[in-house]
């Protein structure tokens, strides 16, 4: 099968580096990966596309970022693993710098089954490891379960959400732990159904700060993810909810914990010990797709690649290589 085909402009880019390596002697791990953007048409509309490391060997890496909603911005840590195989980001529709449509019959788990079906015969990744993080997990999982698709390598299922009853028992066992003026915040602003309050909206940053993101400050890539000029509130809002903790949406209901047993790609779930995908979901999720592997990452959270990067990619890389290399290498 092909590997990743590259644009006109990546064989131009890539020439040009090739010459100014061979000038100055460095060797091509050493130069800076090439990056290629581009957009790609997909049902509802089009969607930015970034290919970080167009000119390295491996096996492409597509990243399925969170939310509904939130995209890209909060995984460019990834690029990271750029020194090795392209790394590519997309946002998905409603959000980012793809195309925002206001129209709330493409915000179903279907047409973003068929986006990432796009983006992929777009990019022509014939052979892929596929990387979900959060709802991206759904979406990876749902891909995997329509579509049967060829060519896909691994998947890597980060801070998973596999089972929204899960996830909500979860939220409501670590809010628990919060100030009891927060925990009064959280419950009014649900029965009265006023998310817009300072009151709420600060009880989701005390949240967020134990269960989202421990760094502090945020990273600028992690803010800019969450503003209000990139992040896809209306996508996010009708399909999750007002916040993590508090899922209105039409995924309310999201159950597949007992189909995972179908899918037999290589997989690897990961979280971080404090993350809303707690360690104890992730691992049931593990159990129930048998020869997944499991990791779970110390003092970190549900961004655990931002908290503990040396440790998240040393698990990261391993595991694409075993699945590269090992007995299932290839099996589709």
């Amino acid at each position: 099968m092909r590997q990743f085909s590259p644009s006109a402009r990546f064989v131009r880019n890539l020439m040009v580096l090739v010459a100014c390596g061979a000038a100055v002697g460095c060797s091509a791990l050493n130069r800076p990966p090439v990056v290629v953007e581009r957009r790609v048409a997909v049902t509802g509309g089009d969607v930015w596309c970034q290919v970080v490391g167009a000119d390295k060997p491996g096996v492409p890496l597509l990243v399925l970022h969170g939310g509904p909603g939130v995209p890209h911005d909060y995984l460019l840590p990834l690029n990271a693993l750029a020194n090795q195989r392209p790394v590519i980001f997309y946002d998905q529709l409603g959000c980012g710098n793809s195309e925002r449509p206001t129209d709330e019959s493409l915000w179903t788990i279907e047409r973003f089954v068929d986006e990432l079906d796009e983006v992929r015969m777009a990019l022509k990744l014939d052979r892929v490891h596929i990387l979900g993080h959060s709802w991206g997990t759904m979406l990876a999982v749902e891909y995997m379960l329509q579509r049967r698709p060829p060519g896909v390598i691994s998947l890597t299922l980060a801070g998973p959400a596999l089972s929204m009853q899960r996830w909500a028992a979860d939220q409501r066992v670590w809010m628990l732990e919060l100030p009891r003026p927060i925990q009064e915040a959280i419950r009014s602003a649900e029965s009265a159904g006023t998310f817009e309050t300072l009151e709420y909206q600060d009880a989701v940053g005390v949240f967020y700060a134990r269960h989202v993101c421990r760094v502090d400050p945020w990273p600028d890539y992690v803010q800019r993810a969450l503003s209000p000029e990139k992040m896809g509130r209306q996508v996010y809002f009708y399909m999750n909810g007002p916040s993590e903790f508090t899922c209105t949406g039409t995924i309310r209901d999201y159950e597949r914990v007992d189909r995972l047993r179908e899918i037999t790609t290589p997989a690897l779930f990961i979280c971080g010990r404090y993350d809303e995908a707690t360690p104890a979901a992730t691992e049931y999720y593990h159990r129930n797709m048998p020869g997944s592997e499991l990791a779970v990452i110390e003092n970190a959270s549900h961004l655990a690649w931002v908290e503990q990067p040396d440790e998240y990619f040393r698990v990261l890389r391993a595991f694409l290589h075993r699945s590269e290399t090992g007995p299932r290498a290839g099996r589709e």
